[in-house]
């Protein structure tokens, strides 16, 4: 075998990659989701545009070794989705199947933080470790866990779903997932927000934020120009996540935590409040895990599901 695809599938659009055994990247591209009508086009849409690139490289079947897929929903590890609403999909059923079907060879699916997770892990900011947890800041939280190089999926395909860690008992508001309390209410874009609108109401403190925009990237802009107000609410994001993650280590004992996402662009700041209430709060044998940025931006999902049809 000599090549495979790797294929990230989002609710506006579908990024695939064409990939060598080594994980080199030779070719990316995307598509449109099609999500109307149940997300009937879906699948279709991406067995042509494998079976179209193929064509176009003239790529024979016996060279491929297959397709990874991961997709915005809790996936099984045989391969059933468990609805994803983004896509249109709300009844359970096998996409590996379907989807190997549709393009005669082998498939292997995933969650799609998982599977940008073994990205990170391959490729990116944890290559060189076999225990990696992957944290995505961004709209939500999203998270995968990778134990001796193999995605944690749990029984229900709900491993790694970092973002629902319950970690405050006085919430009132309710997380899109509906409890109350959860880490992505504090620790995601919207929650960073959210910890400095509050902040803003609360008191008369000066601060840049009370002129223009609030949002993760002038909130963290603020801390590096040392605006006092915007220091607090990346000392709360700091302790919510930092705390998690000391929580998460207890269990998981990774070699490196890789934090990425829209809010990660924040940079080195960013980790050095976050490891400010990990180290004192985590077990003491997990103290020296590292921390890191993710690299491969929107490029870890394709990564990630070229390498889940490699170790199949």
């Amino acid at each position: 075998m000599k090549y495979c695809f790797g294929i990230d599938v989002g609710g506006t659009t579908v990024k695939l990659g064409l990939f060598d055994v080594e994980g080199n990247v030779l070719d990316k591209w995307e598509i449109p989701t099609r999500s109307e009508n149940g997300g009937v086009n879906v699948l279709p849409d991406i067995a042509e545009a494998v079976k179209n690139k193929m064509e176009q490289r003239n790529l024979a079947k016996e060279d491929v070794a297959g397709a990874g897929i991961g997709v915005p929903g809790p996936v099984s590890s045989d391969g059933f989705v468990n609805k994803a609403v983004n896509l249109g999909w709300k009844e359970r059923f096998n996409v590996e199947d379907k989807l190997s079907a549709l393009i005669d060879m082998p498939v292997k699916a995933g969650n799609d933080a998982n599977v940008a997770a073994l990205g990170e892990m391959w490729k990116g900011g944890g290559a060189g470790a076999e225990n990696v947890v992957f944290v995505t800041l961004g709209t939500g939280v999203g998270g995968g866990i990778i134990i001796d190089g193999k995605i944690v999926t749990g029984s229900h395909g709900a491993g790694g779903e970092i973002g629902h860690i319950h970690v405050e008992d006085k919430e009132e508001e309710s997380c899109g997932c509906g409890n109350h309390g959860c880490l992505e209410q504090y620790a995601s874009a919207t929650g960073v927000v959210r910890i400095a609108n509050k902040l803003l109401k609360e008191t008369e403190q000066d601060s840049v934020l009370r002129s223009g925009e609030v949002s993760a990237k002038t909130i963290f802009d603020a801390v590096k120009a040392g605006d006092a107000l915007a220091v607090k609410v990346a000392e709360q994001f700091g302790k919510y996540l930092g705390t998690a993650l000391a929580n998460i280590s207890a269990i998981a004992d990774p070699q490196v935590f890789v934090i990425g996402g829209g809010v990660s662009k924040a940079g080195e700041v960013l980790l050095d409040y976050v490891k400010k209430y990990y180290v004192p709060t985590v077990f003491h044998g997990c103290r020296e895990t590292r921390f890191e940025l993710a690299t491969l931006g929107n490029d870890a999902g394709i990564y990630g599901t070229a390498r889940l049809i490699l170790d199949k």
